[in-house]
């Protein structure tokens, strides 16, 4: 199957949009990085998401919709959700709120739990794909599991060639790390750090947000312990290179690549897995990285960094 490049226009929109009424999937661009997209109500496009990934099945997936009153469709909507998303959507968060019954998502979507993960994303490519179908859109990274996360379509293509019906171009995507997810089933509790910043969601809700631990169950996208890995080892904190190794800088190093020469983690965080992608391609053993700070975007690069270096399975 050869993958049918899509140009981002009306008539783009409306191709895109077929392809996923008949099932199958196409890979578009959101704010921060490109997602898988399928039918989220189609039990076989959605199962064709996870065969496409390599994903496992108990790994459930963001559901994207282009409105808050689609998304109060799917899901419970306490108070702290509408204050989030009165001040978040469309943006890079994700929450994680208990699902309706009789909603008419695949139950794959969910991997059988009692939540949904779901956001509303700020990308006009994504709005405008998401109001040509009118549907709920399931809707993970572009990849294959484990691997580097896209965020250009020439990443989409060199990754799922051969899997995917079409992915629609909307060119580079402008944050770069996933969504933030926050679970609103039980107290507020950050799932995965992303493109939003705890500190805002604490700001916006008056109070401290809990942290999953790595010993709790899976209970959301981006919590496996092995992720976002390149070819190549990666090795975090390093001041200095050793043999067959690039360096992934940050800050005023010299490096094969740098993060942000200045030091700022949202340039940093725009070119994290642009860089990653690019480094591994220069097929060395290893890529050394530069300490990073642990504050605002620091905190998801510096997450999928440590997931990026994880013994893989």
């Amino acid at each position: 199957m050869q993958i049918n490049q899509i140009s981002a226009n009306a008539d783009g929109f409306k191709s895109a949009s077929e392809v996923l009424r008949k099932g199958e999937l196409v890979a578009f661009p959101t704010e921060t990085v490109y997602g898988l997209g399928g039918d989220a109500r189609n039990d076989l496009a959605v199962a064709r998401i996870f065969a496409a990934k390599g994903r496992p099945r108990f790994n459930p997936l963001i559901v994207h919709v282009n409105s808050i009153s689609a998304v109060q469709k799917l899901v419970e909507w306490p108070e702290q959700a509408d204050i989030l998303a009165q001040a978040f959507w469309p943006g890079p968060l994700t929450l994680v709120l208990p699902l309706k019954p009789g909603s008419g998502l695949s139950p794959l979507v969910t991997a059988d739990l009692p939540t949904l993960a779901v956001r509303v994303p700020a990308h006009p490519v994504a709005q405008s794909l998401l109001a040509a179908f009118d549907g709920p859109v399931a809707a993970p990274s572009a990849n294959p599991s484990g691997r580097i996360s896209p965020t250009t379509a020439a990443h989409v293509m060199a990754g799922l060639s051969g899997r995917i019906s079409a992915v629609l171009d909307g060119g580079p995507c402008e944050v770069g790390v996933e969504s933030t997810i926050l679970g609103l089933a039980d107290a507020p509790t950050l799932l995965r750090p992303g493109g939003l910043p705890v500190e805002a969601l604490e700001a916006a809700l008056h109070g401290p947000v809990a942290r999953h631990s790595s010993d709790d169950p899976l209970t959301a996208p981006g919590q496996m312990a092995s992720h976002y890995a390149p070819d190549a080892r990666v090795r975090l904190n390093a001041a200095e290179t050793r043999k067959d190794e690039v360096l992934l800088g940050f800050g005023p190093v010299e490096a094969d690549l740098n993060l942000s020469p200045a030091g700022d983690l949202t340039e940093a965080a725009a070119n994290l897995f642009h860089h990653l992608h690019a480094l591994d391609a220069m097929d060395a053993a290893g890529i050394a990285v530069s300490p990073i700070p642990e504050h605002g975007l620091g905190r998801a690069i510096n997450d999928r960094l440590r997931r990026a270096a994880a013994p893989r399975p």
